[in-house]
C-alpha cells in the first residue's frame, strides 16, 4: 500500500500547480497588459507618434536621461517639441505665423464686391511687400458699381438708428482684431483713433439729419421742410493710411451711400473687409478693390450709374484732373483731392458727410 504524501509536500504541489495555471492563463493578452503598464515606455511611444520628442537616448547615456530629464540635455518640460516651437514662432511680414520645421501659410489678398471675396476676373495680381495681391480690372469695377447700386436702397431705408449700431459693430470687429492690424503695420495711435472715428460716426446717424435739415419759413399755409438724403453710390479713390481709408469710407455709409473703394494700401484694406463681412454690413454697401488707381479710377468717373467722385486719396494732380474732367461728363458730385496733405487725426466735422448728400424739400399744406 503506497504511502500518502506529508502535509508539507502536498502544500508544495498545490502552490506549483497554482502559479502554472495563473502563467498560462495570462497569455499573450496578459503581456500585452504587463507593457501597457509600464507608463515610461507608453508615454515616449506616444509622445514619439505626435512628433513631440526626439528618439530615446542611446544606451549607455547619462543616468540623468534615463531618469526622465529632457533628451536634449535640459530638464524635462510640459508641452516641449512643436508646442513650444509653435507657440515661439515668428511672425512675417504679412501676419502669418511662421512656425519651425513648417512653410508659412500665405493669404492671398482678394476683392471685396458685393459681400463676397473674388479673384480678379482676369487673374492678374502683383507684389505687395511680398504678398499675392488681386489687381482688379475695368470689368471688376463694374460688378461692384452694379453690387453697389443694388444695395444702395435698401441701405438708404435703413433707418439712421440701426446704420449707427452697424457702425458700431465695425468699431467692436476693428478692436477686436487689433494685434492682427498691428502685425500689418497699422501704428498702435493710428488705429486707436480709427476706432474712435468708427464710433464718433456712428453717433451721427440720427442727427446729422437734425443738423442739416430744416424748417423753412414761407409765405403761405404750407409747410416747407428741406431734409438731407443720400447721393447715392460714391466712387472712392482711398488714402494710404489706415485712418484715412476710414475717414473716407464711414462718412459716405453713415448717411445712407453705398461706396466702391480703390484701395491704396491692400493688405490692411482686405483686412478692413473682412470686418466688414463680420459686422452685420449688408453685402455690397462697401465694395474694396485693389490696384492701381490710374487704371480703374477713370471707369469709376465716367460710369453713369456712379453718383459722387470723392477724390481725397489722389495725389498726382494730373490724374485728378483727368478723373474730374470724366466726371464732369455726367454731372457728378465731385469731392476734390486736398490741396496739402490731409491730417486725419483733426476733427473732421460735418463736410465729409454733407459733402455726399442731396437736399430735398417738401412743400405741404396746413390744413385747416
Amino acid at each position: 500500500m503506497p504511502k500518502s504524501p506529508s502535509p508539507a509536500k502536498a502544500a508544495v504541489a498545490k502552490a506549483a500547480a497554482v502559479a502554472k495555471a495563473a502563467g498560462s492563463a495570462k497569455g499573450p493578452t496578459g503581456a500585452k497588459r504587463d507593457r501597457q503598464a509600464s507608463p515610461a515606455k507608453s508615454g515616449r511611444e506616444a509622445a514619439r507618434a505626435q512628433g513631440d520628442l526626439v528618439p530615446p537616448p542611446a544606451e549607455g547615456s547619462s543616468a540623468s536621461s534615463s531618469a526622465g530629464g529632457d533628451p536634449v540635455g535640459g530638464p524635462a518640460t510640459a508641452g516641449s517639441g512643436r508646442a513650444t516651437s509653435a507657440a515661439a514662432g515668428d511672425r512675417g511680414a504679412s501676419g502669418a505665423v511662421v512656425r519651425s520645421g513648417r512653410l508659412a501659410v500665405r493669404k492671398t489678398y482678394k476683392l471685396y464686391i458685393g459681400g463676397a471675396f473674388p479673384r480678379s476676373e482676369s487673374g492678374r495680381t502683383y507684389l505687395v511687400d511680398g504678398d499675392n495681391v488681386a489687381l482688379a480690372s475695368r470689368k471688376d469695377a463694374r460688378d461692384a458699381v452694379v453690387a453697389a447700386r443694388k444695395a444702395q436702397p435698401k441701405w438708404a431705408g435703413a433707418t439712421a438708428y440701426n446704420r449707427g449700431q452697424v457702425l458700431y459693430r465695425i468699431a467692436e470687429m476693428v478692436e477686436a482684431r487689433r494685434d492682427e492690424f498691428l502685425a500689418l503695420g497699422v501704428a498702435a495711435g493710428e488705429l486707436d483713433a480709427a476706432v474712435d472715428r468708427w464710433v464718433w460716426y456712428a453717433g451721427w446717424s440720427d442727427k446729422i439729419a437734425q443738423v442739416h435739415g430744416s424748417a423753412n419759413p414761407v409765405a403761405g399755409p404750407y409747410f416747407n421742410i428741406s431734409a438731407p438724403e443720400p447721393t447715392g453710390v460714391v466712387g472712392v479713390v482711398a488714402p494710404a493710411s489706415f485712418l484715412g481709408l476710414i475717414s473716407v469710407i464711414a462718412p459716405a455709409v453713415v448717411t445712407g451711400n453705398t461706396v466702391v473703394v480703390l484701395a491704396a494700401a491692400p493688405q490692411v484694406a482686405v483686412t478692413l473687409a473682412e470686418v466688414l463681412a463680420t459686422s452685420d454690413v449688408p453685402g455690397g454697401v462697401v465694395n474694396i478693390l485693389t490696384g492701381h488707381a490710374a487704371e480703374t479710377a477713370p471707369w469709376l468717373a465716367s460710369h453713369d450709374d456712379v453718383n459722387a467722385l470723392d477724390l481725397t486719396g489722389v495725389a498726382d494732380p494730373a490724374l485728378a484732373t483727368e478723373l474730374e474732367r470724366a466726371a464732369a461728363g455726367n454731372l457728378k458730385r465731385v469731392v476734390r483731392p486736398p490741396a496739402d496733405t490731409p491730417d486725419f487725426t483733426a476733427d473732421p466735422g460735418l463736410h465729409p458727410m454733407t459733402a455726399l448728400l442731396e437736399t430735398k424739400t417738401v412743400w405741404h399744406p396746413k390744413g385747416f
